[in-house]
Parts: C-alpha cells; sequence; structure tokens
C-alpha cells in the first residue's frame, strides 16, 4: 500500500503528521475530487465514492475544517473497496484558499498540498496584470512556487510577447514566465518537462484561457470537455465545474480548477509582502514610521510613484488587497463569533429542555 500512496505524493513530510491513533485503525488515502457533500478518494489503484462521518460533519467549525481536492485523509473502505468512509483530514503542507464569490464572507477551499501552481493568462482579452497580482498573492500565501503560463502565443507577434515578458517579470522577478500555443503546439513539451514525479501541480485562471485544453495536450488526447471562447464578449465559459486530481504517466499530479471571475483574497499578509516586496521596502524609508502613504511629506512610496519608479496601479492594487483582506478577515471573525454564540446558545437550550 505504501508505495502506491507514495505515487500520488505521499512523502516524508506527511508520514511525519500522521497521527498514529488514527493510522493504526484507518487507511490513508487522497481525495482525487469534491462534489458538493461526497468525495472521491484513491489509494492508488481505483478510485471510491466516500462521504464523511457524521462525527467530522457536525463537528467541523468552518469549511477550512472538511476535506478539498488533494487532502491526505483517514478512511475506511467498504465492500471490496467500493465505497469509503472519511473520519479525519491529515495536516495540509499547502492550501490554496479564496473568498467566497458573492457578499457572503467565508472560505472556498480550492486545492490543499500543491507544490507548483501554473497561473494561466492569455495573451488576448484577458491578459491582466492587476489579476495577475491578485493569483501571485494567493500563491504566495500558501508557499506554493509559480509559474506563469502565458496561453495563445499564436496571437500575437515575438516582439509583442518579449514586451508582455518583461512588463510581468517587472512585478515577478524571481518568477518562470513561459509562453505557449494550444494551437501550435509551441513549448508544450517544455511545460510537459516541468512537470515533475511526485510533485502535485495545478493550474489557475479565468475562463477561456486554455486551461483544460492544455491538460488535454498534456494528457495526449480528449479527456475533457472544452468550449469556444464567446465571440460576443470575449469572455470564457466555464468548461472545469471541479477540481480533479490526475495522475500523469510520468507520475506527476495534475489539478485543473474551474475559471475564477472573482478573486477576494483573506488573510494574506504573507502573500502581499512577498509579491510586493518592493513596496514594503520602500515604505521602511519613509521619513515618519507612522506613515500612510497618502500625502504626507517625506512619503518614499508617493516619491517613487511620482519619479515614475513605482507604478501608481501596481501600488493602488496593493492597497485595495491590503484593505480587502483586512476586511474580510474582520467580517470573517464577526461570523465565526456569531456562529460560536449560536452555537453556545443551542446547546444551553437543549441542556435546559433535558432539566
Amino acid at each position: 500500500m505504501t508505495n502506491r500512496i507514495e505515487n500520488l505524493g505521499y512523502n516524508d513530510w506527511f508520514r511525519s503528521q500522521v497521527d498514529v491513533n488514527q493510522a493504526a485503525v484507518h487507511e490513508i488515502a487522497r481525495v482525487v475530487s469534491v462534489h458538493k457533500d461526497s468525495y472521491v478518494v484513491t489509494k492508488g489503484h481505483g478510485e471510491v465514492f466516500a462521504e464523511l462521518t457524521g462525527n467530522l460533519f457536525y463537528t467541523a467549525s468552518s469549511s477550512l475544517d472538511l476535506p478539498t481536492t488533494g487532502d491526505w485523509v483517514y478512511a475506511d473502505f467498504f465492500d471490496d473497496n467500493s465505497h469509503a468512509i472519511i473520519h479525519g483530514v491529515m495536516p495540509r503542507k499547502t492550501l490554496l484558499k479564496r473568498k467566497t464569490a458573492g457578499k457572503l464572507v467565508d472560505f472556498q477551499l480550492i486545492a490543499a498540498n500543491i507544490d507548483v501552481a501554473f497561473i494561466m493568462q492569455s495573451m488576448d482579452y484577458n491578459l491582466n496584470l492587476r489579476r495577475l497580482e491578485r493569483y501571485l498573492v494567493m500563491v504566495a500565501e500558501s508557499n506554493i512556487t509559480p509559474i506563469i503560463l502565458l496561453s495563445k502565443c499564436d496571437l500575437i507577434s515575438q516582439d509583442e510577447i518579449e514586451e508582455i515578458k518583461g512588463n510581468i517579470l517587472s512585478i515577478a522577478p524571481q518568477t518562470t514566465v513561459l509562453a505557449f500555443s494550444n494551437l501550435s503546439g509551441e513549448n508544450i513539451n517544455t511545460i510537459k518537462s516541468s512537470l515533475l514525479p511526485g510533485h502535485t501541480h495545478c493550474l489557475l485562471g479565468s475562463s477561456g484561457v486554455g486551461k483544460t485544453t492544455l491538460l488535454n495536450r498534456i494528457l495526449g488526447s480528449e479527456q475533457f470537455e472544452t468550449q469556444t471562447v464567446s465571440k460576443k464578449d470575449s469572455k470564457g465559459r466555464h468548461t472545469t465545474t471541479s477540481r480533479e486530481l490526475i495522475a500523469l504517466e510520468n507520475g506527476a499530479l495534475l489539478i485543473d480548477t474551474p475559471g475564477m471571475r472573482e478573486l477576494g483574497n483573506m488573510s494574506v499578509d504573507t502573500g502581499l509582502d512577498e509579491t510586493f516586496s518592493e513596496i514594503l521596502e520602500l515604505a521602511q524609508q519613509c521619513k515618519f514610521g507612522n506613515c500612510s502613504h497618502t500625502g504626507e511629506k517625506g512619503c518614499a512610496i508617493l516619491a517613487a510613484i511620482e519619479e515614475g519608479e513605482l507604478a501608481e496601479e501596481r501600488y493602488q492594487n496593493y492597497m485595495k488587497m491590503k484593505n480587502e483582506s483586512a476586511f474580510y478577515e474582520l467580517s470573517y471573525s464577526e461570523k465565526r463569533k456569531k456562529d460560536k454564540d449560536f452555537g453556545k446558545m443551542i446547546k444551553e437550550t437543549l441542556k435546559y429542555k433535558k432539566t
């Protein structure tokens, strides 16, 4: 069994996190996909539908306590491995998450235990440095290695490609940036060679950038459905509706994810600091320690913007994300407190009825 789960990315880090009491009575498996309240898990040979124990489901204080694609879990398998029950979630090495879409302030889990995130943008309508910064913050927050993929490079000239790559490297200087084409096949083999055996990778990006088409290219067959981009509004259509862990022939693991048109980040202090490191360095050079960077004399950030050393749009995006994160985190904390207070009230009511 050990060799089989090792093929799924199970390594020494996860071994060090094992709860010996849980492992003594349950098997270790990995979550392949999540479909509302049901799951698909694998031990390395075949996939099995699974559900949570009532205890795990009802004691979860938030979505963070529930399994997501890529998680390692403790599970029991029944009836010749035809179905399984999940009893617990192992500690995560990394976790990609964002604020749920819409007004609700809560976490949406994207995938767990990712080593490398391929952040895709297409070289047409979709190319947006501000959106790219949001993805980089999300990835950096979880200490995941980013690789930026620029699809549809066949649509523009080589000079335009180099200009775009230069603009991206100006905001992410230590990041690999690769232009490719699903249509012509340019650099597809380079992408394949970056998929490392035993490592888990994921594809991130808006609808219509070509994630699913790239996945089919990597697999060498049309295993997953794709749709064309709408000519009317140049917006991509959602093809992938759930996250699925796929084992590749070379031993690498890859997760495709649904397109994200709304990308709100919560609790991303580390991610912001890493993605906008030059802004933090400038802030330390301000004349006053409590500088708000809005109009004070001696503000190094405002001086850098005025001198053209820092793009005002980049700084505004940094401040927007910082304020959003603080607002969402406060709202989430208040929500959790209300949920806990409500839970206490229910328990007290039930206790009173019993007496």
